[in-house]
């Protein structure tokens, strides 16, 4: 059976994305795909089986649609990923919902993606809060990109956007279950010193 793929990269809150993209912008990075809003449909059986083992099945559409599958890596760096595209994102969600698998949470951004010296930096606007993501072949490489950008190692995040959103759910109190923009229109958005004391670092 072959090695399934292993994803690697950091995530980091950060109080405005501008500083970020003119460090990328400064060192000639390109940009892959600009400034798209993502809806993402997070999976889970009625026993919430996949959220337990802390695995994740997602459908996501921005500028394509892709089926992603995650599971708990050697570390909180890796993570095993199977992603394939998908043609229409109808008919994989019905898929899905045949298979005995049902839509446990809708959450969107909007995400602006560059490459820089073989590492990939996303710029992710949540309607909790700023994010940029780092993702390389290699541990070094992810680090090595971060702290170029001014991004410092030690506040990398303990918490993937899902159990973020949670812990911010339960701690304000929102009713709502699902992150879209929608459910956070007229309602304040957290603020970063609120992301950072709730997301712990690794």
């Amino acid at each position: 059976m072959e090695t399934p793929p292993i994803e690697i990269e950091a995530k980091f809150a950060v109080p405005r994305l501008d500083p970020i993209r003119s460090q990328l912008l400064d060192r000639s990075a390109r940009l892959v795909l600009p400034r798209l809003q993502e809806t993402n449909l997070r999976f889970d059986d009625a026993d919430g089986r996949l959220g337990r083992d802390g695995k994740v099945l997602r459908l996501r559409t921005n500028h394509d649609t892709r089926l992603t599958y995650k599971a708990p890596g050697p570390d909180p760096e890796h993570r095993v990923e199977v992603e394939v595209e998908v043609d229409d994102a109808a008919a994989a969600r019905q898929l899905l919902e045949r298979l005995g698998f049902q839509v446990v949470l809708v959450y969107e951004k909007y995400r602006e993606t560059y490459a820089l010296a073989g590492a990939r930096v996303m710029l992710d606007e949540l309607p909790f809060g700023l994010f940029v993501e780092v993702e390389a072949e290699d541990l070094v490489s992810v680090r090595t990109t971060a702290e170029a950008l001014g991004l410092d190692w030690s506040e990398r995040l303990a918490l993937g956007y899902l159990r973020l959103f949670e812990s911010l759910r339960q701690r304000h109190g929102w009713s709502f279950r699902d992150a879209t923009f929608a459910n956070f229109a007229g309602r304040p958005t957290p603020g970063f010193e609120d992301v950072i004391e709730v997301a712990g670092r690794r």
